[in-house]
Formats: C-alpha cells, sequence, structure tokens
C-alpha cells in the first residue's frame, strides 16, 4: 500500500513532567508508596498527598492529586486498587526498590506502552478503538531509527513526531518502518519539509506535547539521545534492549480490547482493572534485557574495572558497579597521598555481613592519616544527574540491620557514598556519620520489615 502521512491524527497521552523532575519524582513516588500499602485508597490518597506535600512544599490538592493519579499511577503504573478499594504497590515498582535502576523501569514502561491504552479517559480510549489506532509506538521508533541508521541519516525530533507519532495509517499498524523511512527520504529530495499541526492547535506546545512526552520517556529509559539539534539518535550502548523492542513488533498488541464493552459500567470498570494488574508487572523480558549498565550511561569502564571482567568476575558477585567505582576511587585517591598506603584499602563487600563495602583509611594529614575508614556504598543509575539544590529531589536507600549497626559501632569513621551513573556524569554524594546524623534527625531511618519469632505452642496444625 502507499503511505499518505498527510492523514495526521492527534494521539494523546498524559502529560508528565520535565525529565529531571520525571527522574527526581521516581525513587520519591515509590518510597511513599512503599511506605503505605497495602492500605485503604481513602487512606492512601490522603498520606501519599501529605507526603509528597512534605517533600514538595506548598503546592495544590489538585497538583498533588495529578501526582498521584495522573503521573503515579495511569502513566508510570506504580500501585494497583483492587476490587475491596485497597492500595498495592506494583510488581515494577518492587522491583525498582530492590536495583535502583531508573533506566529499566522506565524501558519497562515504553515496552509496555501502546496506543490504545488503560490510561486514557473512556471517551479517549473509545475515539482511538474507532480510528483503528494499534501500535506499540516506542517500539515502531527504534525499528525506524535502525533503518535509518542503516542508511547513514539522522532524523529529526518533527520528522518522528510527523510520520510517526501523529501519522494516522502508522499510528493504526499499516506501515511498516522501511515505508516511513523511504517517504521521508522522498520528501527531504523534494524539499518538503512538514510539522505537526492539528486543527484544534491552540498554538504554543499543543501541536507537540503528546510528542515531547513519549520521546521523554524513551530518554530517560536511555533508548534515545535528543541532540541540541532536535535530531533523535538511538543509543547504540543499549542494542540488546532495542532489538527485543524491535523483534516485539511482530507480535499482536500485548494488551487486546476485545471482550471489553466499553459503555458497560461494570465492564469498563474491569477493563481498567484488567489494564492497571497488566501496566503495572514487570514484563517478562526486564530483569535480564533491560538491565541499565554504567557502559551503556555512556560511563568508561576503568582498565581495573576491564581486569576484573576479564578474569570472569562478575559485578554482582563482587558488588556492584558503584563498588567497582568507589574502590578504584579510594585507590587513586589515598595513592595520591602516599603510594605505600594502598594495600590498606580491601574490598570487602562480597562477604556479607560485614555492614560495609569497602575499608579504606582516612589518608590525611595528621593522626587520622592511617585511621581505619568503612564505606557502605548504595549506587544507582539515571538518566540526568541529580541536583542538590532542586526542590524535587530527594533520596532514600535502604540499609540492613548490619549495615545500621556497623554505622552505630564505627561512627565518625563510617561513611556511606550514594553513587549516581548518570549520562551527563558519575556524582557521588558521601554522608558522613550516619548514625549521629539520624540522631540529630538529619537524616531518618525507618523500619520496613518485620520478623515474626514463634515456638510450638503457637502451630494450630501440619500435614
Amino acid at each position: 500500500m502507499s503511505f499518505d502521512p498527510q492523514k495526521q491524527f492527534r494521539c494523546t497521552i498524559i502529560r508528565g513532567k520535565a525529565k529531571t523532575d520525571l527522574d527526581n519524582l521516581l525513587p520519591a513516588y515509590a518510597r511513599i508508596i512503599n511506605d503505605l500499602t497495602p492500605c485503604s485508597h481513602e487512606e492512601f490518597k490522603l498520606n501519599f498527598n501529605n507526603q509528597l506535600n512534605s517533600l514538595l512544599g506548598g503546592v495544590t490538592k489538585k497538583t498533588l492529586d495529578n501526582h498521584r493519579t495522573e503521573i503515579a499511577y495511569k502513566l508510570f503504573g506504580m500501585f494497583t486498587i483492587s476490587d475491596d478499594d485497597i492500595v498495592h504497590i506494583g510488581e515494577r515498582t518492587e522491583h525498582f526498590l530492590q536495583n535502583s535502576d531508573q533506566p529499566q523501569f522506565f524501558k519497562d514502561i515504553c515496552y509496555k506502552f501502546q496506543q490504545p491504552n488503560g490510561i486514557d479517559s473512556t471517551a479517549t480510549t473509545l475515539s482511538k478503538i474507532e480510528n483503528g489506532i494499534s501500535l506499540r509506538p516506542m517500539a515502531f521508533i527504534l525499528a525506524l531509527l535502525t533503518n535509518a541508521k542503516q542508511n547513514s541519516i539522522i532524523l529529526a525530533k518533527n520528522e518522528i513526531a510527523y510520520y510517526v507519532l501523529n501519522s494516522l495509517e502508522v499510528l493504526q499498524g499499516k506501515v511498516e518502518p522501511d515505508m516511513v523511512l523511504a517517504k521521508i527520504i522522498e520528501d527531504r529530495n523534494n524539499e518538503t519539509f512538514n510539522k505537526v499541526y492539528t486543527e484544534e492547535s491552540q498554538g504554543g506546545s499543543y501541536d507537540m506535547q503528546h510528542i515531547n512526552e513519549q520521546l521523554n520517556l524513551m530518554e530517560l529509559a536511555n533508548l534515545i539521545v535528543i541532540d541540541l539539534h532536535n535530531n533523535v539518535l538511538m543509543n547504540n550502548n543499549e542494542q540488546n534492549a532495542i532489538n527485543e523492542f524491535i523483534s516485539s513488533l511482530a507480535e499482536d498488541l500485548f494488551f487486546s480490547f476485545e471482550g471489553y464493552a466499553q459503555s458497560d459500567l461494570d465492564t469498563r470498570k474491569k477493563f481498567a482493572n484488567d489494564w492497571t494488574i497488566y501496566y503495572s508487572k514487570l514484563s517478562e523480558t526486564s530483569s535480564t534485557t533491560f538491565v541499565t549498565t554504567a557502559s551503556s550511561l555512556g560511563v568508561v569502564v576503568t582498565p581495573e574495572g576491564q581486569a576484573l571482567r576479564a578474569q570472569g568476575v562478575s559485578t554482582k558477585v563482587l558488588g556492584d558497579e558503584g563498588e567497582l567505582y568507589v574502590y578504584e576511587y579510594e585507590q587513586k585517591r589515598v595513592s595520591n597521598f602516599n603510594q605505600r598506603l594502598v594495600n590498606k584499602i580491601k574490598w570487602v563487600g562480597p562477604q556479607r555481613g560485614l555492614g560495609y563495602d569497602i575499608q579504606s583509611i582516612f589518608a590525611e594529614h595528621g593522626e587520622r592519616a592511617e585511621f581505619a575508614k568503612y564505606i557502605e556504598v548504595k549506587s544507582t543509575k539515571r538518566v540526568t544527574a541529580p541536583k542538590l539544590d532542586d526542590e524535587t529531589w530527594q533520596d532514600s536507600i535502604g540499609m540492613t540491620r548490619n549495615e545500621i549497626v556497623a554505622a552505630q559501632q564505627h561512627k565518625e569513621s563510617y561513611f556511606i557514598y550514594r553513587v549516581y551513573f548518570t549520562k551527563e556524569e558519575v556524582i557521588v554524594f558521601v554522608i558522613d556519620n550516619p548514625y549521629k546524623k539520624s540522631d540529630e534527625n538529619v537524616v531518618f531511618l525507618k523500619p520496613t520489615q518485620y520478623r515474626m519469632e514463634f515456638g510450638a505452642n503457637a502451630i494450630d496444625s501440619n500435614f
């Protein structure tokens, strides 16, 4: 068939925030949801808003509601609401809390996102269904970018917008990526330059709003980069994930709308519940193919790290990439102070139960030069770099009982190194003597697990 990109359709998506704000808000949302759930929906609404307001400060109830319902719930799929009106943490959110891999979280969203979807209002969903919309747009874009790369062509954001994300025939699943690329090349040769414009245009950013939201998610997923000239570039360091996206295009939409009578209230409720369960779950491929490495973010692997990998030692056995980064940093720092003291640095992360990952020394002038320094490393990966002066930034980390005991025991000799691998740079925030800071209410320790102990008198039956 021929491809007519002039047939345009504004395929909307929930409006989020700026990329940095979304990167900052994800861990905050996850912490709040983990703290509160399971609980009643009414209790959740009140306490989510209260906790988020304490972070953001001075925002309206409408804004807080939007964070909870539109971004955390609909766009991110971070929690579910059961038939008995109880809120539960989502599977993808639980996984994120365990590994602190923010691009992986967004990769999973991009992989599962489709048009039409259960994120929209009923009327919008029906409109998309009536117009025959049927596409997983992020997967299609990656296939198109792959074809363009093979032809040494760089695509502009306006081209992705006009020929894909606002193109009716593409959104209907009627057009292959190679047909789109051929049409772009043809229009370029004819010096025909198109841009998204809709009849209901309100000026400003309206025409590109739904485009930007989807590309923002792909950038946060570390799948693409939009350069200063508004060119859309594929992140070749994420090739395994990109291949998974492209191969899945041959499948039907992951969530089928067949069997849902949208005009019936009970069925609409069932549809909304089924979609939320689908969307909040972690994809089967995510825990392997979508894992983000420091190198995929553009962090150069040092010779020491290459040597460890060459020996067949995985970072999961030794600790994580954050531990490797800090270990190498401490070696250089101490070496600059006194080369003979470098052998005092020990990577003890694999010896679980000590409550710290690296034993170093202060390596500073004075009587503490060779005093031991105990470092617990907590690393995370995100696309944007955190800024201490950003009002939306707040962080939390999980700590084991052994780590708390070690912090109490070693006091001013105990340090937490919070490592952020980002596309911009590697940032390390250092927290000295966290146990003292806890006593001073500068940091806050919250118990998140219970242990039940019981004896024979508690047993009611056995089999």
